[in-house]
């Protein structure tokens, strides 16, 4: 069994395609990136917020951040439109000696109610169960984001349905929940 950080995976879904992220893709990444409307319920310190780079940003990805397994991202693509970065997948706080990872999903905003996240969550899942030697998955919602923990029980995730203060970099603790699966 591989470990999560062993390759950079290309998945194949029904609809969609998670790859690594190129060159062409940084203007919409960019785009993403300072987008309001889709971070509203995001943490505040995502990576691809720090960087004004997108070349700097994709070279540290699948360089620093992938060597040090600390994050790694796939760009979410309908199969109808290979070339239109439609999200990002994100796996991050990797955990080997507990074989266990958080996810999250982030799309554009136009890709929104399209079933788009239930499918990434679940070729995210299949592949870490089916291919790598994790064995808990985690991931974190606002309270308020209902579409995002809809996805997640969709997908089997369970939540503690405790809130969290967490710190996620807004003005003041936020409240989330953690899911697992």
């Amino acid at each position: 069994m591989k470990k999560l950080f062993d390759e950079i995976p290309y998945l194949e879904g029904e609809r969609v395609t998670l790859r690594k992220i190129t060159e062409d893709d940084r203007e919409t990444l960019q785009e993403m990136a300072r987008s309001d409307i889709i971070y509203r319920y995001e943490p505040t310190y995502l990576l691809e917020q720090q960087y004004t780079d997108m070349d700097q940003l994709l070279h540290d990805l699948y360089g620093e951040y992938f060597e040090k397994k600390q994050n790694l991202f796939l760009g979410i693509f309908l199969k109808d439109h290979p070339s239109e970065l439609c999200g990002l997948a994100e796996f991050y706080d990797y955990r080997d000696h507990l074989h266990m990872v958080s996810v999250g999903i982030r799309l554009r905003e136009k890709f929104w109610k399209s079933g788009i996240a239930t499918e990434v969550a679940k070729l995210m899942s299949d592949y870490l169960f089916k291919e790598t030697d994790i064995e808990i998955i985690t991931a974190a919602t606002m309270v308020e984001n209902r579409a995002s923990a809809h996805v997640l029980e969709k997908n089997g995730f369970m939540s503690t349905h405790i809130v969290h203060k967490e710190d996620w970099g807004h003005d003041e603790n936020t409240e989330a929940y953690r899911w697992f699966l």
